[in-house]
């Protein structure tokens, strides 16, 4: 999948520089360590930008010169909490509108949409304050008990207009490529899914199955 990520940037030749934002996580020693390991394999320059022991002055220029930008999972609340003291979702932002691939895991998948499901308050919830730089909803973990029928009553939520949104199982992920072409799904497991939620004019939920690529 690290790979997948880093193919989509193609920077002209270049070595693709990746960001990784381990804010979810509280920035844990741990998964940052991690994310280097994977990407030091890589031809690629990697750097983790942290916010809690902030040493860069100007991270509209760290992030902006990045091809990828690489969001950890934790807690969905928490990180956009962080992000907009820093200023860091006005940037995610720009960003966005340059072109730069933007990725995630769990809560770094989410939080591109308007909400989705989390557990960042304990138990499972709608949230309804991410970017919004993608329209709708995402359901990452989609597969785990009752991930997806809250994903169907946020969709059909009596008190707002009807909902439309994107969900994946663990193991696979969900491609919006830019220029309107189709999503599609890339997968670690064969059995995992990626699904557009639509409502239709009757109200009801429709789940479609995206088409899947099963990664080397």
């Amino acid at each position: 999948m690290d790979d997948f990520v880093l193919a989509q940037a193609n920077p002209r030749g270049t070595r693709p520089k990746v960001a990784f934002l381990g804010t979810a996580s509280g920035e844990s020693e741990n998964y940052v360590l991690r994310f280097h390991r994977a990407f030091a394999r890589r031809d690629c320059a990697a750097v983790d930008v942290s916010l809690f022991r902030r040493t860069a002055e100007d991270l509209r220029s760290l992030l902006l010169a990045q091809d990828v930008v690489y969001v950890g999972g934790g807690n969905t609340a928490n990180m956009l909490a962080v992000w907009r003291v820093h200023g860091v979702d006005r940037i995610l932002s720009e960003a966005h509108a340059r072109g730069t691939v933007l990725a995630g895991v769990s809560a770094g998948a989410m939080c591109w949409f308007e909400g989705g499901v989390t557990d960042s308050f304990g138990d499972l919830a709608v949230f309804e304050d991410g970017l919004a730089l993608l329209p709708g909803g995402f359901c990452p973990h989609y597969d785990e008990p009752g991930r997806r029928e809250l994903f169907h009553t946020w969709a059909t939520r009596p008190d707002a207009r009807p909902r439309s949104g994107y969900a994946a199982d663990n193991g696979a992920a969900v491609v919006l490529p830019s220029a309107g072409a189709a999503p599609f799904v890339v997968s670690t497991t064969p059995n995992a899914g990626g699904y557009r939620v639509t409502v239709d004019d009757a109200g009801r939920v429709v789940e479609e199955r995206l088409q899947a690529r099963l990664l080397p």
